[in-house]
């Protein structure tokens, strides 16, 4: 039998899989890294995409809080302006009011009252004052009472001493001022 030498053979053919193996396996590590580039490169974009949308928002963002500061500065400049009418049309329609209530103070005022100071605070009232006796003072609370202005007076002082042999009486009323419209005999009857 023929001896044959297949080693060179197998050598040859053993040295050219390596060499397949190995352009294979640089193949596949430089594929592989062109993909994980690739895809390394679309998320960089996604993220720098996103970081872009995200700083137009932020910078809508800031005009919008800048506009919702300007509207704010306006919505308290219109309150403030609408109780500033508020006021003055209350002013406008109390006007006649004080005027009536003076008037009322002098018509209620029996004769030996005399008053000292009158205070006003929104419809509170507060007079004190001198009187010949602590009937007259009855007397102009009853006035009071029956008034189309002033009601619900309410004594809170009354004090009596003498003087040049008199009795005098000082006190402290009380009370509060109706709220109506005046009628045409009112406005009249007004000197």
């Amino acid at each position: 039998m023929a001896r044959i030498n297949l080693l060179p053979w197998r050598e040859e053919l053993r040295k050219q899989k390596q060499q397949e193996f190995g352009v294979t396996a640089i193949s596949s590590v430089v594929i592989a890294g062109l993909i994980v580039l690739l895809v390394h490169l679309h998320v960089d974009g996604l993220i720098n995409d996103q970081n872009q949308r995200n700083a137009y928002l932020e910078s809508e963002i800031e005009i919008l809080d800048k506009r919702i500061g300007r509207i704010r500065k306006l919505e308290k400049m219109k309150d403030n302006l609408l109780a500033r009418m508020n006021v003055i049309q209350e002013l406008q329609g109390s006007r006649p009011e004080s005027v009536h209530l003076m008037d009322e103070l002098v018509r209620t005022l029996p004769e030996g009252v005399h008053l000292n100071t009158f205070q006003q605070k929104n419809k509170a009232l507060a007079m004190t004052g001198i009187a010949e006796s602590n009937a007259r003072v009855s007397d102009y609370m009853r006035e009071i009472d029956s008034s189309d202005w002033i009601t619900g007076p309410r004594l809170d002082v009354i004090k009596t001493r003498e003087a040049k042999r008199r009795r005098i009486a000082n006190f402290t009323l009380r009370g509060s001022q109706k709220t109506r419209k005046p009628t045409d005999d009112s406005v009249k009857a007004a000197p």
